[in-house]
């Protein structure tokens, strides 16, 4: 299942979401993102757990939008 990270959850302000086949592709791009759109040159281990939690499975984010569904 895909994974989805939007910067936005991460860094306020930002609108671009990052997507990829497993938590490690989405992390990569997360890294390049935040070198070249951030000026980081690299990841703290405190913004690391930050993007960590905030990727989640993309198809969740739609079954989050439907109300009350039993899992």
């Amino acid at each position: 299942m895909s994974k989805i990270l939007k910067c936005s959850d991460v860094v306020p302000g930002c609108q671009t979401e990052i997507r990829g086949d497993s938590e490690h592709d989405v992390l990569r791009k997360a890294a390049e993102h935040a070198k070249s759109a951030h000026k980081l040159e690299s990841l703290s281990p405190e913004v690391l757990a930050q993007v960590k939690n905030a990727i989640h499975d993309e198809a969740g984010s739609e079954s989050r939008k439907t109300a009350g569904g039993a899992a």
